[in-house]
């Protein structure tokens, strides 16, 4: 059974009734970010149930030393934590000598919470009877500005409903912090300093081995009925890692007193003097004043909707589930920062450590390219050249030589810093979707300037890996590659996973390709780049021989391409011959028994009919879908998107519907039971695809935008936006018909199911 507790909206996330076992889970979906810090949606005041604390800065990481039972030669030294961050939202809160705490309070009732996605706000409020009878009414307002994005703003209202009360409010900033996943237990921040001044409160901390500094601040205002009382604190309690200000105020029946909080971090990343830099944020926070920062905060994300929503009418929970999806990853990147990247759980929890997957490039590229201008993009491609040189040394300590690059699993600088050997060594088609997202940005954007730039000394790295990662089978008389793990992870240590056999082939190929077009057209760059990179027709030779012989398993008798050599020594039991109470099957089977099964956590051989669609007939994808997606337990949350691109493209609208559902709402419902460790964040442009290319059908053909049109019968329509090559195209598609309208200045060519279709700035087509 799913959870089903968030009310359906087509603009926020609204969670009624108090309810402990749902605290985590909620923290996780209430998170809040705006590119730079995100935080979970930890209670302001103190609360003494369950909870997972958990605030992030972007780019602050710890090299935690890796833990494991025997070490391997090549193993990566370290696992990169996403470190909670020093803790700045705290409020300790004592009404009439009580401290207020939800899990104490004889009741609590009207509870009541609201992620309203259209404002980017977190709004909580409840009414609660403490243990000494007094009933209190209480409202909160927190937000994370996009337009200053080291400040976070609290508001937070208390009125007393059945007598007079004293309110002491206890703000404070602490770096006592731990992360909940760490190796060694060890403590992540080192205490460098602790200052204040009248209503403002610095601490200063460090991380240890990686020294990013980070000044957390905080500045507070007392009101009652919304005057500033201009009070300052009674009282200040202070240690090396934490200063905490008591603020005592008289409030009467049916009045409201309140903190407001402005708080965040500066850190080494962009300033020299954080704490100067912290001062200089809360002044200007104080200058615009809350009303108008929460004014702001609306046009921000206004702006932001403008470009990247998703409309669908007349299904509230699939509107909610792509807004929600949309709205989480405008937290996690805004495409400011060439030195940041999408982490998979974004701001929204630790697990997976890292703040870069090939999920980037394989998942998140389509939905930046489309959404936000190019450089958008071209940024995500940039961190990866600037980190080549990492590349080459991860491969380097693997045995690979020449300039050989193999791109980390999981990443912050560059190093792989991923701690389970079979992925570390062994999926390694992670290097592919690298090459992959260069391919698709120049279909997509046009810009072929990155290749000559940057890009082509990343496709020689991978090229240079996969000719010497492949080896030759004399019994085949083909090259084959040996003990890797595909993007199906319940299966390890396998021999010619079909997915990246296939993707070693067309990066050899594609980075050859490029070779030629840069030699004929980039001459300077040619001989700047092959001068650099020692490369000679001899060797290039070498490289053509593996990829025009490569093995790819095929089974006559399905007529299909095997996932890996050994897929039909299985028993093949199909997933709904599989009883219910054994999913999922990586929280209730051994791991033995998931290596033997035929059971697929995600989409592997049809990862690569996405990718290359246009080398493969319908006809071939129909069959690979047929065998391949009833053995797919869909137990990792890449893999619906791709079934429902892949299902619409069959015209199986109920099955793309499905897996839509499930893709967008795969949070939100809880489907793998384990929402309370953080949201699938990258997965989230995933969902946007399974609209855009499965519903909307959109493909780039020959530098033309091609669509075809699909619609649930559950909608009466959906529309988006595209923005492609600097023009703005708006597609609307209803039950009979397709409309497209175009912001910009000249017109475009579109193709609508394979007939060319004219469309004029400013104007309606309707096909």
């Amino acid at each position: 059974m799913n959870q089903d507790y968030i009310k359906a909206d087509n603009w926020s996330i609204i969670e009624e009734g108090f309810d402990v076992e749902r605290v985590k889970s909620s923290e996780s979906l209430f998170s809040i970010g705006n590119g730079a810090m995100g935080q979970r949606a930890n209670f302001e005041e103190h609360y003494s149930g369950e909870t997972f604390q958990g605030s992030y800065i972007a780019g602050i990481y710890y090299p935690d030393k890796t833990k494991v039972g025997w070490w391997k030669n090549g193993y990566p030294e370290y696992f990169a934590k996403v470190l909670n961050a020093p803790n700045w939202i705290g409020i300790d809160i004592e009404i009439n000598g009580e401290n207020l705490d939800l899990a104490k309070c004889q009741s609590v009732d009207n509870f009541k919470r609201e992620l309203n996605m259209k404002e980017g706000v977190y709004y909580r409020s409840f009414q609660a009877i403490l243990q000494n009878g007094l009933n209190i009414s209480v409202n909160i307002t927190r937000f994370l500005s996009l337009d200053n994005d080291e400040l976070g703003v609290i508001n937070y209202e208390i009125t007393p409903l059945n007598g007079d009360a004293k309110i002491v409010f206890k703000p404070y900033v602490d770096s006592g912090v731990q992360n909940e996943d760490a190796n060694w237990e060890e403590k992540f921040w080192e205490p460098l300093e602790v200052k204040y001044t009248a209503n403002e409160a610095f601490v200063t901390a460090r991380t240890f081995k990686t020294h990013f500094t980070a000044t957390t601040f905080m500045q507070n205002t007392i009101l009652i009925n919304g005057s500033n009382t201009n009070a300052t604190p009674s009282n200040v309690e202070k240690n090396n890692e934490k200063v905490q200000f008591t603020y005592e105020i008289n409030v009467s029946k049916d009045a409201t007193g309140s903190i407001q909080k402005l708080g965040g971090y500066t850190v080494s990343l962009n300033h020299e003097n954080t704490q100067v830099a912290a001062q200089n944020v809360i002044s200007e926070g104080l200058k615009i004043g809350y009303s108008n920062l929460k004014e702001n905060q609306i046009q921000a994300w206004a702006k932001i909707w403008e470009m990247s929503d998703i409309t669908i009418d007349g299904d509230v929970k699939a509107q909610q589930g792509i807004r929600f999806n949309i709205f989480q990853l405008n937290q996690t990147y805004l495409g400011k920062d060439s030195r940041l990247n999408i982490g998979p759980k974004g701001f929204t929890g630790e697990k997976y450590g890292g703040s870069t997957y090939w999920d980037t490039e394989a998942y998140c590229i389509p939905f930046y390219m489309a959404t936000k201008d190019q450089q958008v993009a071209r940024n995500l491609l940039t961190y990866r050249y600037n980190q080549l040189d990492k590349a080459i040394e991860n491969a380097g300590k693997l045995g690979f030589k020449n300039g050989a690059a193999l791109y980390p699993m999981v990443t912050m600088n560059g190093e792989e810093c991923h701690n389970e050997w079979e992925i570390t060594f062994e999926e390694i088609h992670r290097n592919g979707a690298i090459a992959f997202a260069i391919f698709n940005y120049f279909r997509f954007t046009g810009d072929y300037s990155y290749i000559p730039e940057k890009g082509l000394e990343v496709l020689i790295g991978i090229a240079r890996f996969w000719h010497q990662r492949a080896t030759y089978s004399t019994y085949r008389n083909q090259y084959v590659i040996l003990g890797v793990t595909g993007p199906n992870e319940y299966e390890n240590n396998v021999n010619n996973n079909f997915y990246t056999n296939y993707l070693a082939k067309w990066c050899i190929d594609y980075t050859i390709e490029q070779i030629n077009k840069i030699e004929k057209e980039y001459s300077s760059d040619f001989a700047r780049i092959m001068n650099k990179v020692n490369l000679d027709a001899a060797e290039i030779s070498h490289w053509k021989a593996v990829a025009d012989n490569m093995y790819f398993p095929y089974s006559d008798e399905y007529g299909v391409y095997l996932q890996q050599d050994g897929f039909l020594d299985k028993e093949l039991v199909k997933v709904h011959d599989l009883d219910k109470s054994q999913r999922p099957i990586n929280q209730k089977w051994s791991w033995d028994r998931i290596l033997r099964s035929p059971y697929i956590k995600q989409a592997d051989t049809l990862q690569g009919f996405y990718f290359f669609e246009d080398h493969f007939t319908k006809e071939q994808l129909e069959k690979h879908f047929d065998f391949y997606e009833p053995f797919t337990v869909h137990e990792s949350s890449l893999s619906p998107c791709v079934h429902s691109i892949q299902a619409a493209t069959l015209d199986r609208m109920e099955q793309a519907y499905t897996f839509y559902l499930r893709t967008s709402r795969l949070d939100l419902d809880d489907y793998n039971k384990e929402v309370e460790e953080g949201c699938h964040i990258t997965s989230m442009a995933g969902t946007w695809m399974s609209i855009v290319e499965g519903f909307g059908g959109m493909r780039v053909k020959n530098d033309a935008l091609h669509f075809e049109p699909k619609i649930p019968s559950q909608w009466q329509g959906y529309s988006f936006k595209i923005n492609f090559r600097n023009q703005i195209l708006k597609v609307e598609v209803l039950q009979n018909e397709t409309k497209f309208s175009l912001e910009g200045s000249k017109e475009i060519s579109v193709f609508v199911n394979g007939k060319e279709v004219l469309v004029e700035p400013n104007s309606l087509v309707t096909v």
